[in-house]
């Protein structure tokens, strides 16, 4: 199949293209011209534009969405736009089916506004004639993962952290492998068009539990005092001074985290079956991975 991937050089569409181009033609697609890695086509385009969005979809069968503007002030906006356009043009350019990831949480609850964004842009892809597979993910443990970085960052530069209570909200972080196999795997299948997925790691923790596990790795032991008086918000002004995670980043997803985001189920390993990581292995694997790009020449 002829496939594109919109947000290719991010940290997901970075490890996915190379993936996808072990069985499908591949156009990646980017904001800013790039050529890696070779024997995949690459174009530029800006998912707000519908002019370059049907000339870099003219052909393709599917096509993956992974775009967001998390760290713009008005990215709730932005990603309004853009899933809009894509949906547009994806309907004109005759997609037989649209792959996005988005986020994993309960839309019961009182979501914050990253979360809300990411449920709000599966909803506007949807709205057209072409049928959507959404993956919904919690953290990505990955190298370059916005937050996998910051909790690196805060077991790396504190000895000691005064958190607040969302410390204890539970996760089921995934490994970046293992999404990458669940959104290569649901290309084509009749069955996942127009399904949503849950799709999570094969624990679930609290984040607590993660610094900790992550401090383990690191060899570090920091002291945790849980508080319960610090807010999401004034957290994410916190850690803009101890992480290297912009500010308007850190506070999206620190105010994300109130909100538990665990797998309700597990239908997506039916479609594509998988032997999920464990987290401490993907993990080391994203440290590993940090290391070699600090050291690269």
């Amino acid at each position: 199949m002829k496939v594109a991937v919109l947000g290719a050089t991010g940290t997901v569409g970075s490890a996915l293209v190379p993936e996808l181009a072990r069985y499908h033609e591949v156009v990646a697609v980017s904001r800013r011209p790039t050529r890696r890695p070779p024997g995949v086509h690459w174009e530029a385009a800006d998912a707000t534009d519908g002019d370059a969005l049907r000339r870099v979809l003219a052909g393709v069968e599917v096509a993956y969405y992974l775009v967001h503007s998390l760290g713009a002030p008005d990215f709730e906006e932005r990603d309004r736009i853009a899933a809009a356009a894509t949906a547009r043009a994806a309907e004109e350019s005759g997609i037989r089916q649209l792959i996005y990831l988005g986020g994993l949480s309960d839309h019961g609850q009182e979501l914050s506004p990253h979360l809300r964004s990411r449920a709000e842009t599966a909803d506007i892809l949807s709205s057209g004639r072409v049928p959507v597979t959404t993956l919904r993910a919690a953290m990505v443990v990955a190298a370059g993962s916005a937050a996998f970085e910051t909790i690196v960052a805060l077991v790396d530069r504190l000895p000691g952290m005064i958190c607040p209570r969302w410390v204890s909200t539970p996760t089921q972080p995934i490994a970046l492998q293992d999404i990458v196999t669940y959104l290569a795997g649901v290309a084509g299948r009749q069955e996942a068009l127009g399904a949503a997925f849950d799709a999570g790691g094969p624990e679930v923790m609290t984040y607590r539990e993660m610094i900790e596990r992550i401090a383990r790795l690191r060899g570090k032991h920091p002291l945790i005092v849980e508080v319960p008086v610090l807010t999401p918000r004034l957290s994410s002004y916190w850690l803009t001074l101890v992480t290297p995670v912009q500010s308007r980043v850190a506070r999206a997803l620190i105010e994300g985290l109130k909100n538990p985001t665990v797998a309700r189920d597990d239908r997506l390993r039916h479609v594509v079956p998988l032997r999920l990581t464990g987290f401490d292995v993907a993990a080391r694997a994203a440290l590993d991975e940090r290391e070699s790009r600090r050291t690269a020449p």
